[in-house]
């Protein structure tokens, strides 16, 4: 194909289930941006300084698609920012409060918990970042005086509650949020209008290109639609099976190189 953007998802696609990236994929991603010129567009639901470092590991300087495409970072500007209404949220609040859901918040490059509790952790393990301990009720109020709010919410918990939360959440207010499971723990929580079918979209505005151009690569339902979307849609090995179904190619798994094995494939060949 005749490649101008590439588009990676980071967990569970880029990353390997060490929540590490490899010599060689890091060392192909860098040949396709930095020696051939072809964006790589990094896009997760992480915050922007849990993604900043994982384009410095790469060694490359193209534009990241944080919370889903909420935010958009290029040049180190904000492009992008779209946030949620405070009211809404501070009504998830009530609903996750009474559901004993934990919930997180995530503004630009700050995650907000109300206490450092189990679920906190988890994610702190993972991204390697520290959430700052804040009331949310202050918060939320604090942002209804700027006109402002939260980018991105998370809810984790047991598989269960995450579930009943969603049909709850999904009776109130489903049409005000883009929202989807990103584990059986993890709900997102994402202004109405963002995804990452949307994000690839906009970045191929930004740089005139097609989507018959657009090589894309991920492993969850939230990759779905930018999966489908782009020219050559790939799925990892590893990713789900209505995931698979969407892609125009299965590659290999994320602990088996598989983003570089599908760049290898459709870009150096």
């Amino acid at each position: 194909m005749d490649c101008k953007l590439v588009c990676l998802d980071i967990d569970g696609t880029l990353l390997n289930s060490k929540h590490k990236i490899t010599n060689i994929t890091r060392k192909v991603i860098n040949i396709v941006s930095v020696e051939k010129g072809i964006p790589v567009v990094l896009i997760s639901a992480r915050m922007p300084k849990a993604m900043t470092s994982i384009r410095n590991e790469l060694g490359i300087k193209d534009p990241i698609a944080c919370f889903g495409g909420a935010v958009i970072i290029e040049d180190d500007k904000y492009v992008i920012n779209k946030v949620l209404d405070t009211d809404i949220a501070l009504s998830l609040y009530e609903s996750a409060k009474n559901a004993g859901v934990h919930m997180s918040l995530y503004k630009e490059d700050n995650w907000y918990v109300e206490q450092l509790d189990y679920w906190a952790q988890q994610e702190s393990d993972i991204t390697n970042l520290q959430p700052s301990i804040i009331s949310f009720p202050d918060l939320f109020m604090f942002w209804r005086e700027n006109k402002t709010g939260p980018n991105k919410i998370l809810f984790m918990s047991s598989p269960d509650k995450i579930i009943k939360l969603k049909e709850k959440i999904q009776m109130s207010e489903e049409t005000f949020l883009n929202m989807y499971l990103s584990k059986d723990t993890y709900l997102e929580v994402m202004p109405s209008g963002v995804g990452k079918k949307e994000t690839v979209e906009l970045i191929c505005k930004m740089y005139n290109i097609s989507k018959e151009n657009v090589l894309a690569i991920g492993d969850n339902d939230n990759d779905t639609g930018m999966i489908k979307y782009a020219g050559m849609g790939i799925a990892m090995g590893n990713a789900l099976e209505s995931v698979k179904q969407s892609a125009d190619y299965i590659t290999k798994s994320n602990d088996e190189d598989g983003v570089s094995e599908a760049i290898k494939k459709f870009i150096f060949n």
